[in-house]
């Protein structure tokens, strides 16, 4: 695929993004294999960039089995966050800015400094200066939140907005928290930072080795989001978003329109 016809469906997954408005799944139609998705997806994150938003990090997606069986792939995916998908915590997140929202809970980690694409699980502990509950929404740009592994690649990995908790100290043992997220104080999904790939550590290492493939290896301060660690629930206004990891506390939101 050309790089002009890249730059063209960037924009229109751009487009529908920043207009919040579906549009029609194109990578089976356009014969889009994965490494044609991330280039879509790249000039896409470029075009934000260009606005004036800056990268903050990398969200992982596809951390579980069952999630990889179903799509058909044995690899994780990948998108890129940048400060305009930052919403804060305990504050109203307004859902006017996407399509298909929803929410699902995670385990950020906030690095201290570089790490390379090879780095072992006790180099990745080493590079990490907090972790923290975190919230992440997704949302599809692609009718009826229907997408092919090229659709949701080029999608930026469905990443749309995250909402962090507080900062703890990483020197504990996170692998397998139990955890409940509540919308309106019932408890939607409840599971363990287990269900991240067995032990979310895993999940920055894949973080490592994928971005640094791309020329783009994660930096000091940067954000990675580890991936949903249960099934995603839909959004609507007005919503009282919570989740509570074990030993390291909460993070919430409310939804508006």
């Amino acid at each position: 695929m050309n790089q002009e016809h890249i730059v063209a469906l960037a924009e229109r997954v751009d487009t529908a993004a920043y207009r919040a408005q579906a549009i029609p799944q194109f990578a089976d139609a356009e014969g889009i294999g994965e490494e044609a998705a991330y280039a879509i997806q790249a000039a896409s994150i470029g075009r934000r960039l260009q606005r004036g938003e800056r990268r903050t990090g990398v969200k992982m997606g596809f951390t579980s089995r069952a999630k990889m069986v179903q799509m058909g792939v044995h690899d994780m995916i990948w998108g890129r966050l940048t400060d305009a998908m930052a919403e804060t915590d305990g504050a109203p997140v307004s859902l006017g800015r996407f399509v298909h929202p929803r929410v699902e809970p995670e385990l950020a980690f906030l690095l201290s400094k570089p790490l390379p694409a090879n780095a072992s699980l006790p180099e990745a502990l080493e590079a990490v200066a907090s972790i923290a509950p975190a919230l992440e929404i997704i949302d599809s740009r692609f009718d009826n939140f229907k997408f092919t592994l090229g659709d949701v690649v080029a999608d930026n990995a469905s990443s749309s907005g995250y909402v962090i908790g507080p900062w703890r100290d990483p020197r504990q043992d996170f692998s397998n928290l139990g955890l409940v997220m509540s919308i309106n104080g019932v408890a939607r999904q409840v599971g363990s930072t287990a269900g991240i790939l067995g032990n979310p550590l895993r999940s920055l290492v894949a973080a490592a080795r994928l971005s640094a493939a791309a020329g783009e290896p994660l930096q000091a301060g940067w954000i990675v989001m580890a991936g949903g660690a249960t099934a995603a629930e839909p959004l609507e206004p007005g919503q009282h978003v919570l989740l509570e990891i074990q030993g390291l506390g909460r993070v919430e939101f409310n939804t508006t329109h």
